[in-house]
């Protein structure tokens, strides 16, 4: 007869040399195979991250999640032929990118909708509030003009943390490029920032 153990109690199954996490290559080639519950897994590990590098290029929460899905789709249609010989975070951001681009090409680069900063406040805002918001929206529309390179590069190495090595074979380019893009990238935003800190 088996005893019922008591919620608090720990086994040796439990115990964090046990307990590791599995790798996001691993949980792909489980993919490749046929497991839902692995693709599952990279979903939810990965959805934040995908929505928010779509939405610092987009600025549309909807048009983020439904490219993030799209990413998905594209996941479990490479599975069957994917090789772990990068990060995978890389693979999925080579994805990412890809259909980025794609959605700025049937966009035909049309200008955005800004919120007015205004609207999304309440008379109590104080004007430190204010300035707040009018920063954040400077910024964000100096990194909506950026060259998309410039975009993409800065985003996957402050956003995402990817190494240069990383950024390159993800924007299938060289490393010099990379720094070049992230070296003007940095120079157009800080400019524009100090423009705004001076007012």
């Amino acid at each position: 007869m088996i005893r019922n153990m008591p919620k608090n109690a720990s086994t040796a199954a439990d115990s964090p040399s046990t307990c590791l996490r599995e790798s996001d290559e691993s949980l792909m080639l489980r993919v490749g195979i046929g497991e839902d519950a692995a693709l599952a897994e990279l979903i939810d590990r990965w959805k934040n991250p995908l929505v928010n590098f779509f939405y610092r290029s987009l600025q549309s929460f909807e048009q983020s999640e439904d490219l993030a899905q799209m990413v998905y789709i594209r996941l479990y249609r490479a599975a069957p032929k994917y090789q772990p010989t990068a990060k995978f975070s890389t693979f999925l951001f080579h994805i990412a990118r890809r259909l980025l681009i794609n959605e700025y090409r049937r966009q035909q680069r049309k200008p955005l909708d800004i919120v007015d900063p205004h609207t999304l406040t309440t008379k109590e805002s104080s004007s430190g509030d204010m300035r707040i918001l009018e920063i954040e929206e400077a910024f964000s529309l100096a990194l909506e003009n950026l060259p998309e390179n410039q975009r993409t590069a800065i985003l996957l190495l402050k956003q995402q943390e990817l190494s240069y090595k990383e950024i390159a074979k993800t924007m299938d380019s060289t490393e010099s490029a990379v720094k070049t893009w992230i070296f003007r990238a940095r120079k157009h935003l800080r400019t524009v920032l100090a423009g705004l800190l001076q007012k």
